[in-house]
């Protein structure tokens, strides 16, 4: 009888130290394996749970550099550590007449699932065939399954036309003319920054539509959807309410910190308060996150200092933030010490882009403020 209560106390032990060694694999901010054994390259992405299942979506790379953008990856899980690859539920086409002609980019692609139509829509930043990032378009795709395929819908400017909540219109004439100017023509100056607040590379964009570059999705307890992006040459942060369908939007928006530099935004919910944590723009080099909050998702928002703490706590621990995950499963929460919110990262390789890593942190409150400690 002892020999088998020994027998089972070992098992338990080498179970529990199996579950904190796999639990621990997200957080590691390095090479994370699928369940084949090969590295999960699905970056800028996020996670949604359908029936039961974790649907991990990413953009796929190659280490061919910037342009080398293979399509949407999608990755499922039962318990949000062992992940299988499903293939590109999205894929570049060879089709020349293609938004997403191969030899695009595509960047943080964000997937949510419409209770009202049923269906699968991903939002992601896309640039066009041989631009760079002259483009800078929103792009959207629609499916009735998690896994795919999704169909590709059309990629542009966001909110041609339309003007931000509380913007001062009696200004609109003067900064039409602001980049005109001769001393407004030298970035940086306190004059330069003083227009692009009050909204000069907004009215720059106003007939073609508004900039997007890194972008998240957010939906909120009634079911609106809101799409959160770099503009304005990512100087200023837009929050722009979607259609009731998810595939277009409703002209409702709002520009944050205006001048500020911000981009991979990322946003959550708790207790009716919002919460966003972005990065500053260093390219490829992590920085500092900035926190900011708000009572309501069109502002004001306040930003408050970097939310992160301990060594590292400067760079993002190497890390820029790419989407903030909720881990409705109790039970789940467990391996990641209770957190009910998880800070994806990706810790960035401009040169194999597809070896990046990834970096999963636990967020907690302190001092009613969300901390990010590792």
């Amino acid at each position: 009888m002892t020999n088998y209560r020994q027998i089972y106390l070992l098992a338990v032990c080498l179970s529990f130290f199996s579950l904190s060694a796999a639990a621990q694999k997200p957080m590691e901010g390095g090479q994370w394996k699928d369940t084949s054994g090969k590295h999960i390259n699905a970056h800028g992405g996020n996670i949604i749970q359908y029936r039961g299942t974790y649907y991990w979506y990413g953009e796929t790379r190659s280490n061919g550099g910037l342009v080398s953008s293979l399509g949407v990856s999608c990755y499922t899980s039962k318990n949000l550590r062992d992940w299988t690859s499903r293939g590109l539920v999205l894929s570049v086409t060879d089709d020349t007449n293609s938004d997403i002609q191969r030899g695009c980019i595509i960047e943080r692609p964000k997937v949510v699932f419409n209770t009202r139509t049923r269906k699968f829509v991903i939002w992601f930043h896309l640039e066009l065939k041989g631009r760079g990032y002259e483009a800078a378009r929103a792009a959207v795709a629609v499916s009735d399954n998690p896994m795919g395929p999704f169909r590709f819908v059309r990629s542009e400017r966001v909110n041609a036309g339309c003007y931000p909540i509380g913007f001062c219109l009696p200004d609109t004439t003067d900064l039409r003319h602001q980049l005109l100017f001769p001393e407004l023509q030298t970035w940086w100056t306190p004059e330069w920054r003083k227009q692009i607040e009050r909204g000069m590379f907004f009215m720059r964009d106003l007939e073609g539509g508004q900039m997007a570059r890194d972008q998240t999705v957010f939906v909120d307890d009634d079911g609106k959807a809101y799409h959160i992006f770099s503009s304005e040459d990512n100087m200023t942060l837009n929050i722009a309410q979607l259609t009731d369908d998810y595939l277009g939007h409703n002209g409702s928006f709002v520009r944050v910190a205006a001048g500020g530099q911000n981009e991979a935004p990322t946003i959550f919910k708790q207790d009716g308060t919002y919460w966003m944590i972005t990065s500053g723009c260093t390219g490829w080099a992590p920085n500092a996150a900035r926190l900011f909050t708000a009572k309501n998702i069109f502002g004001p928002w306040t930003q408050l200092p970097n939310p992160c703490r301990g060594d590292g706590a400067e760079t993002t621990f190497g890390g820029q933030g790419a989407y903030i995950y909720k881990v409705s499963d109790a039970k789940l929460r467990r391996q990641f010490g209770g957190a009910e919110y998880l800070f994806m990262a990706d810790v960035w390789k401009p040169k194999e882009l597809g070896n990046s890593g990834h970096l999963w942190i636990p967020i907690r409150f302190e001092d009613g403020k969300p901390v990010l400690r590792r």
